[in-house]
């Protein structure tokens, strides 16, 4: 398994799911299926997609029961299509049951990320924009839903509060200006040892000038603008910070984003209106 699912933050998230589904335990597989009954689980894919989880599939399956084995037949950030097996598994059918809707839970929804991130990506393909996520995420799964945005071809903005600053406009109202609010920030930083990037989301022309007015900005957000009004905006910031675009931005039009020469474009929909990939398990009993 990668560095990445052997974060602790994963295994509290895979054990507090299996807790959640699972509660004191599986009465239906318990009064049903004997002990000693062995079984395969065939991973089928019924949508077209790019696959994400399949490591935290394998994870679930693992803590049902360690003896159980789970055997990838593609890779996390694959391309797939309807009829493709992706992973068989085989242990004890009890332990496959147990384990069966955390595991597909994870898997399709880390998969329906994965493959919509993926289709902005593609839309962007030869502009030069980078597509982001946002902290727009499902409470509790934002390590996994970030990784799947990875796996799909994006990059990760922020995992949380304390990781930059992002001057957004209820910080601005309260400190009166852009130019308060980013001093007060680089106070912060310094007075504390900090060194994070500051990004300052902007509406208008007016504050995009007074953002570029401000020393220590890395990187100015373009929050709603039209795409006219964000290429005059590209145009006024010229290289000097990173620029970002924002706001109601979708697959139809982020090729029009991306052409006013944004580097990054951030996406809240790629993870908080996730269409699950289709994908089941078909359990296939036998002697052992």
């Amino acid at each position: 398994m990668t560095t990445a699912v052997n974060d602790s933050r994963i295994m509290r998230v895979v054990e507090s799911a299996l807790l959640e589904d699972i509660g004191i335990g599986d009465v239906t597989g318990t009064a049903t299926i004997p002990n000693t009954q062995m079984a395969e689980g065939v991973l089928l894919c019924k949508d077209d997609g790019v696959v994400a989880g399949l490591e935290i599939a394998a994870l679930v399956f693992t803590v049902c029961d360690p003896d159980s084995r789970f055997v990838p037949k593609v890779r996390d950030g694959d391309a797939v299509r309807v009829g493709q097996i992706l992973a068989t598994v085989h242990g004890a059918a009890r332990s496959l049951l147990r384990g069966e809707r955390t595991a597909l839970n994870f898997l399709q929804r880390m998969s329906g990320i994965a493959t919509a991130t993926r289709r902005y990506v593609d839309a962007v393909t030869g502009t030069g924009a980078r597509i982001t996520d946002t902290r727009k995420t499902a409470p509790g799964l934002r390590i996994l839903d970030k990784w799947a945005v990875r796996l799909g071809g994006g990059i990760n903005h922020r995992f949380g509060l304390d990781d930059m600053v992002l001057i957004k406009d209820n910080h601005i109202a309260a400190a009166g200006t852009i130019t308060t609010a980013v001093d007060r920030c680089r106070t912060y930083l310094a007075q504390h040892g900090l060194a994070l990037g500051i990004e300052v989301e902007t509406t208008t022309l007016d504050e995009v000038r007074e953002a570029l007015g401000c020393s220590g900005i890395t990187r100015i957000m373009l929050d709603n603008y039209t795409p006219e009004t964000m290429r005059e905006a590209v145009r006024m910031i010229n290289h000097r910070v990173e620029v970002e675009a924002s706001g109601g931005i979708t697959l139809a039009t982020v090729r029009s984003f991306a052409e006013t020469g944004v580097d990054v474009i951030s996406v809240g929909a790629l993870t908080h209106s996730v269409t699950a990939l289709d994908i089941s398990l078909e359990l296939a009993p036998h002697a052992g």
